[in-house]
């Protein structure tokens, strides 16, 4: 039987969470969750910006392919012709629905799902879940209706986080970590986003009670994840591990019987969309626009297929605030990335730049960034310390930067000799109604 999957997410999580060595997020009900569930340990999304990782997650195809390489606000869509997940699951007998938050056009009708009830403009973590709660509990039974497919996206836990909807943790208790400097001010920030994890994770509690109560655990899958790394210096809009880093977790249906593990494997968030079609009895293969892996095998096994070669996966970010142009291949091991226009170290989207961590960070990421940045992440999880250039790492350098290369080449990515130009804006034309007939005694 074609189980039912839910897949939840929220905003500019990352990984802060209990699950992922961050103790003092309070976050009990999704560490409950984990501790059922299969938990990616290395899971990165495409891009380190909302609209671009979402349009990947959402199509399989990394943000240059399917057209979102910037926000959605800005002009950015799908190029013609890009099929989305619910549009594939459809044809293999889903009903598929949108509740919440989505952030691939400014219009969600057009992202290929059958009905989109409770679509808010920015859609709170309550709202969003009494609005799904509500949908699953009108659905007939299991015997009388198509499997579903439900997207459930939820604004938190996105800045600002004001005091008058968030109630702050105490600073002294928070987790700092090591890539942000440990002061007053950071820890004030991070008090304030604490607050917002703890709505998110109390609604989150009551969409898992809806579930179980309304369509039940038996044979319903529910994946947790977030677009990308949380909205800090050195986190969100960077292609750094705390850039593109996001939590993924995700529970089988209790029928499966599959017992609760980590897997350490590098996954990223392409492998999504052809782990849904393999539920959904669409082993493939697959057309070539599709760049994931199908994490079926991982999550009822905790094994792949030992002759596949090591895996890179690949980030970008192309436009935020600006045009900020860098791409990476990223392995269990190391992370290179390439930068491919002048400007700061780190370029703070506005939100961070007004952040109060950014009060306490002083200014030494305005110095001149490196064409070229190499992180050994078996010494250096937290990738702060750039070994490009050293003899040492010549040779893995090199083999990643060509690496690099080719893939740019086989996807046709311009990135490395012109400038990409911005989206161009949308046209009222484009979906006009039909004109009004001419009035009788009207002039032609």
């Amino acid at each position: 039987m074609q189980p039912d999957i839910i897949l939840f997410h929220c905003h500019d999580l990352g990984r802060w969470l209990p699950t992922y060595g961050m103790p003092a997020v309070p976050a009990p009900q999704i560490s409950a969750f984990a501790d059922q569930s299969i938990v990616f340990d290395d899971a990165h999304a495409a891009a380190p910006l909302c609209s671009p990782s979402r349009g990947a997650l959402f199509t399989g195809m990394q943000p240059y392919r399917n057209g979102i390489q910037g926000l959605a606000h800005d002009g950015w869509r799908y190029r013609a012709g890009v099929s989305t997940l619910p549009e594939r699951l459809e044809p293999l007998g889903y009903h598929t629905a949108l509740i919440g938050l989505q952030h691939e056009n400014v219009d969600p009708t057009v992202l290929g799902f059958a009905e989109y009830p409770g679509q808010g403009f920015l859609p709170r973590t309550a709202q969003v879940v009494e609005a799904a709660s509500s949908w699953l509990g009108g659905l007939p039974p299991r015997s009388e209706r198509k499997p579903i497919f439900l997207t459930v996206g939820v604004w938190e836990v996105h800045r600002p986080w004001p005091a008058s909807d968030y109630a702050a943790a105490d600073p002294a208790s928070v987790d700092v970590p090591g890539y942000l400097p440990d002061n007053a001010d950071t820890r004030a920030d991070i008090a304030d986003f604490y607050g917002s994890i703890a709505q998110l994770d109390a609604g989150f509690s009551v969409l898992l009670d809806a579930i179980s109560s309304t369509i039940g655990d038996e044979n319903t899958m529910i994946v947790f994840t977030t677009d990308h790394g949380a909205a800090f210096p050195r986190a969100k809009s960077t292609l750094y591990d705390a850039g593109t880093g996001v939590a993924l977790i995700v529970r089988p249906p209790t029928a499966w019987q599959v017992s609760p593990r980590r897997v350490p494997d590098l996954v990223i968030h392409q492998d999504l969309l052809p782990t849904f079609l393999e539920i959904a009895g669409d082993a493939g293969p697959h057309d070539a626009e599709l760049e994931g892996r199908s994490l079926l095998s991982l999550i009822t096994t905790g094994h792949v297929d030992a002759s596949q070669s090591e895996r890179m996966v690949f980030t970008s970010k192309t436009y935020h605030d600006s045009y900020d142009p860098k791409r990476a291949v990223r392995t269990s091991d190391y992370v290179y990335i390439r930068n491919y226009r002048e400007g700061p170290k780190l370029e703070l989207p506005a939100d961070l730049e007004a952040s109060r961590t950014r009060q306490g960070f002083g200014d030494g990421h305005l110095a001149p960034r490196p064409q070229q940045e190499l992180y050994d992440r078996r010494v250096d999880p937290l990738e702060l310390v750039d070994v490009a250039g050293q003899d040492a790492y010549a040779d893995v350098q090199a083999r990643l930067s060509a690496a690099l290369h080719e893939r740019l080449v086989a996807i046709a990515d311009p990135v490395e000799s012109e400038p990409i130009p911005r989206a161009p804006w949308r046209s009222r034309h484009v979906d006009d109604l039909p004109s009004l007939p001419s009035l009788p005694g009207s002039v032609a």
